[in-house]
């Protein structure tokens, strides 16, 4: 399964990166628009949902791996025409929080052996939304 990673420093405490990973409004913010509907527990039902063109597209899986302000894991599967509703199908994403003095370096690792699956150039904007989403949501708390 190929691998790819991507890391960015956030400028906030884990619990503020955290959230933003997992309050459906602000994932949707750096999510590309995209709906999620879970609660968050491992061995739960994830799903992502948006609409395009008039489409509703979603993607599906299963929470893998919880821990409150540390890790965030979890598979999804994309539909596709050639390709069935099954694990070997799925990719796995993590969001690794590491908090140091007020900072928080966030690594997404991507696990796919999907041919169209993902590439680090695709990973870079989507940390880079969360980075935004972290830091322009602390700064309306403050």
């Amino acid at each position: 399964m190929a691998t790819h990673r991507a890391a960015i420093i956030i400028d906030a405490p884990a619990p503020a990166v955290f959230e933003a990973l997992t309050k459906p409004e602000l994932v949707k913010l750096w999510q590309f628009n995209k709906e999620v509907i879970t609660d968050w527990k491992t061995g739960s039902e994830i799903k992502f949902r948006v609409e395009l063109e008039g489409k509703v597209l979603e993607q599906w899986g299963t929470i893998l791996e919880m821990r409150v302000n540390e890790l965030v894991k979890y598979n999804l599967f994309t539909p596709q025409t050639d390709k069935e509703d099954k694990i070997e199908n799925y990719n796995v994403t993590s969001y690794l929080l590491t908090e140091q003095n007020g900072q928080t370096n966030v690594e997404i690792i991507q696990e796919d052996n999907r041919a169209t699956g993902f590439i680090p150039v695709n990973l870079t904007p989507v940390i880079a939304g969360l980075k935004k989403v972290v830091e322009n949501n602390l700064l309306i708390k403050q």
